[in-house]
């Protein structure tokens, strides 16, 4: 964390640059900026920063471009301008944001230092969908040649394809070796007379799971004894499993270890796969389904395997709470944005661990054409259970699998609805588990009708609602209208002569929208009460918590 003295060091010694370069921006801003400028700045100096090597970048509010120490009145309110974080990262690949967001006092100005990250290795940041770099001091798309720059930093360092001289076949697992064989018969028939005059290192050669008979990574990590796990150090090549209560109290755990290849079946035979039992309404549904489909953990747990960034050290986890399954690995998302994988509906064009992928393709452990999220989703649909969470961060991505109907109603309308795409019944997911939406996404949903309300307090709308039995959901989300809050506030007044700030808000918080939160009630409290004395109709005795209200 830095002090305002090193931040100041830091603009100091920015300032004595000759002009702005690739990785500094200085800004006059003096009240205001444009959002989506500022966006596709940080794209640009983060793809840079990436480029030349970079801890990070920086853009400075209040300065011009003369060097004129001006200062700035932009976001005041120190809460929104720390909320620039999540704005950006709303529409950044990988949710990539500011390191930090500082005023600063320099020269009695008020100054903003925006503190920049490099973009991810392998990936350039993007920011609505669009990659940006510099040419001398202007922001422009990304070259190719950079872009091409970036991308080749993982094929470059591909830690999966990685050579362990010292390792031999000595050091795999035989059962693994033969349930691997089993799974190449199934992913390629036709090599069925072939394989009977291939020996063990020409399997493994045709599988490409070694390179020329010598063992990789790849090759220990699926199907290397436990005792072999050493020769992968510092990578952790473990799987841990913990189940946990409601509270998230541990009850139990396990961790597996290589050969990966018979870890899977192990982790997932761990799990506590029950019934799951719907209320019967007519036909529709059918009496019990499994909590969690078979596909859709395997394709969750081998992707955490395809995808983890095993330079980082860490564990593949999966927990397991009463009702959800939790993946985590370590390591970027590579396609950017789960989104964009549904909509493209294709192989990915990279992959951190090419030579793993490609490997665990040939075991018929992954899915060779790019569409195993998308199947996910699909079967979570098809149970209309919730759809697959995905949160993902520059360092890890978390997926979370949901084994029961969160609202029986709602999800017969979603799944019966041949109107609505996937990506459409994703957003009203979102709108379900009370997630965030873009502006364009809620513009989409509004169109068709399917959501009413302003942002974050989206809700679904009096069609969906009365479709599925959520009336009184639907007025509760909807609230009432402002006349009636303000009729009663002065009707409190006129009953008890004065009441305090804690008085109206017991009066007024449980009649506001179910879609608020707590302290959004509380800020419309704020707002009702300052329409009133603006009007003349009330006024304010005292200050802060002792203050009431009374009339004039």
């Amino acid at each position: 964390m830095y002090t305002e003295e090193n931040l100041i060091s830091i603009l100091e010694e920015l300032l004595k640059l000759p002009i702005e370069n690739e990785i500094f921006e200085l800004k006059e801003a003096k009240t205001d900026f444009d959002s989506t400028k500022l966006g596709n700045y940080f794209s640009a100096l983060s793809n840079e920063a990436n480029l030349l090597k970079k801890e990070c970048a920086w853009i400075v509010f209040g300065i011009a471009d003369n060097r004129t120490i001006i200062g700035t009145t932009y976001r005041l309110a120190e809460k929104k301008l720390q909320s620039l974080k999540k704005e950006v990262a709303d529409k950044t690949n990988n949710q990539i944001t500011f390191q930090g967001i500082y005023p600063i006092s320099y020269k009695e100005k008020r100054l903003i230092m925006f503190q920049i990250p490099p973009a991810t290795r392998g990936t350039p940041t993007s920011y609505g969908g669009f990659c940006y770099g510099r040419e001398s001091e202007s922001i422009v798309p990304l070259s190719p040649e950079k872009r091409e720059r970036i991308e080749l930093q993982c094929k470059q360092a591909d830690w999966s394809a990685q050579i362990v001289r010292t390792a031999d076949l000595n050091d795999l697992d035989p059962t693994a070796i033969r349930v691997a064989k089993e799974n190449y018969l199934k992913k390629h028939p036709d090599k069925i007379d072939e394989m009977k005059e291939w020996d063990e290192r020409e399997f493994l050669n045709k599988a490409k799971i070694t390179i020329k008979g010598k063992i990789t990574n790849t090759t220990l990590l699926l199907l290397g004894k436990p005792e072999s796990k050493h020769y992968l150090s510092p990578a952790d090549a473990s799987i841990r499993w913990i189940l946990k209560d409601s509270n998230g109290v541990e009850l139990d755990y396990d961790i597996a270890s290589c050969p990966f290849l018979l870890a899977v079946d192990h982790i997932n035979g761990k799990i506590r796969n029950l019934k799951y039992r719907y209320m019967q309404k007519g036909t529709l549904f059918p009496e019990e389904v499994d909590k969690y489909d078979s596909f859709t953990m395997r394709e969750a747990l081998n992707n955490a395997i395809a995808h983890q960034d095993y330079t980082l050290g860490g564990r593949i986890n999966v927990v397991e709470m009463p009702d959800s399954l939790i993946f985590s690995n370590l390591g970027s998302f590579l396609p950017g944005s789960v989104e964009e994988v549904i909509r493209t509906n294709a192989p990915e064009e990279r992959y951190r661990n090419q030579f793993l992928v490609t490997a665990m393709q040939n075991l018929n452990m992954v899915d060779t054409i790019g569409s195993g999220i998308r199947k996910m989703f699909l079967n979570q649909r098809r149970k209309y259970f919730p759809l697959p969470d995905y949160e993902l961060s520059p360092k890890r991505v978390i997926v979370t699998i949901t084994g029961k109907v969160l609202d029986l109603d709602y999800a017969r309308v979603l799944a019966e609805n041949a109107n609505l795409s996937l990506g459409e019944i994703m957003l009203l997911d979102r709108i379900q588990k009370k997630r965030d939406i873009t502006k364009e996404e809620a513009a989409l949903l509004r169109k068709k009708h399917l959501i009413e309300g302003r942002r974050p307090n989206y809700y679904i709308s009096r069609e969906i609602a009365g479709k599925t039995g959520q009336k009184a959901s639907y007025t509760k989300n909807r609230g009432l209208d402002k006349d009636y809050y303000l009729q009663l506030i002065l009707r409190g007044i006129q009953d008890y002569r004065k009441l305090s700030r804690k008085d109206t808000e017991a009066l007024l918080l449980d009649k506001l929208p179910d879609c608020y939160t707590e302290d959004q009630k509380k800020k419309k409290v704020e707002h009702l009460l300052a329409e009133l004395k603006r009007d003349g109709k009330i006024e304010c005795t005292g200050k802060g918590r002792n203050s009431y209200w009374h009339l004039p």
